[in-house]
This record gives C-alpha cells, sequence and structure tokens, in this order.
C-alpha cells in the first residue's frame, strides 16, 4: 500500500469510529479509559484528551466529536454548571456525559438544565457502560421492520 492509500485508509478508519473527547484534569483517568475502550471491539471509538475546560473547547472548535465525556470538577471552574454551558455555548450540540467519583450530591438532579445528557460514576464506567451510552446517545439503529415507514 502507498504512503497515499495508507493516509486514506487511516483517515476512512477515522470517519467510521466513533469519536470521544475526554475532559479530565487528571490524566490517570484518561489511561483507565483508555485500557477500558481497547477492549471494546464494536463500535470503534477514537478517544481524544483535554485536560482543561479551554483545551476542550478549542479541540471543539477545531473537530467534530460525537461525544464528551467532562470530568465534573476541572480547576478553575466549580463544576458541570459552568463547564457544560461553555461547551454548549460555542455550539456543541453532541452528547455530553458528566462523570464523577461522587454523583451522589443533590446539585445533581439539575445537570438537564445545564445541558447535560446523563451522569455517572467513574466506578461504573466498563466496556459494557460504554457500548450502552455510545448506543444510547451517539447511534441509534432503526430495527429493520421500520425501516420501510421510513424509506419512502
Amino acid at each position: 500500500m502507498s504512503g497515499k492509500d495508507e493516509a486514506m485508509s487511516a483517515e476512512a478508519t477515522r470517519r467510521n469510529a466513533v469519536k470521544v473527547l475526554f475532559v479530565d484534569d487528571e490524566f490517570i483517568e484518561f489511561r483507565s479509559l483508555k485500557k477500558k475502550i481497547a477492549d471494546l471491539s464494536e463500535p470503534r471509538v477514537d478517544v481524544e484528551y483535554s485536560q482543561s475546560i479551554g483545551d476542550a473547547l478549542d479541540k471543539v472548535k477545531a473537530s467534530r466529536f460525537d461525544l464528551i465525556l467532562l470530568d465534573n470538577r476541572l480547576l478553575p471552574n466549580a463544576d458541570f454548571r459552568e463547564t457544560v454551558p461553555e461547551l454548549r455555548g460555542i455550539g456543541y450540540t453532541g452528547p455530553i456525559g458528566v462523570i464523577s467519583t461522587d454523583i451522589s450530591g443533590n446539585y445533581f438532579q439539575e445537570f438537564p438544565d445545564y445541558g447535560v445528557d446523563f451522569r455517572i460514576g467513574k466506578d461504573e464506567i466498563d466496556v459494557q457502560t460504554l457500548q450502552h451510552i455510545i448506543r444510547e446517545y451517539v447511534t441509534y439503529d432503526v430495527p429493520d421492520f421500520w425501516k420501510d415507514d421510513y424509506s419512502a
């Protein structure tokens, strides 16, 4: 395969993968997620890392992401009630999930008011959970027997 063919193949692969932006100020959390995603065979996931909301905003402006997983607390912002509106404010309309070590706080009940699609504890993230999140929030396949209704 020539260099040009390899580049085209790599681009096609990236287009077919689910693009996830993982935003957390602790790099070790990203490494943990990468290991879990490595066990995910379907769908393919391409995950990028941002250590701050500022970096995440720059990446979202520059590229398309199918899903954002956002740590609840990012310095200097207090929590998702400040960071998620910033992401929505630059035009990101895809799903945003807030992840946290502890999601039991009463203010988590307000998450829909701030543009958050779902919340999940960091200890709950595994391969099956990631597959469910992607199927639920990123891709939805209409059952085959419904397709005739939508193809007319």
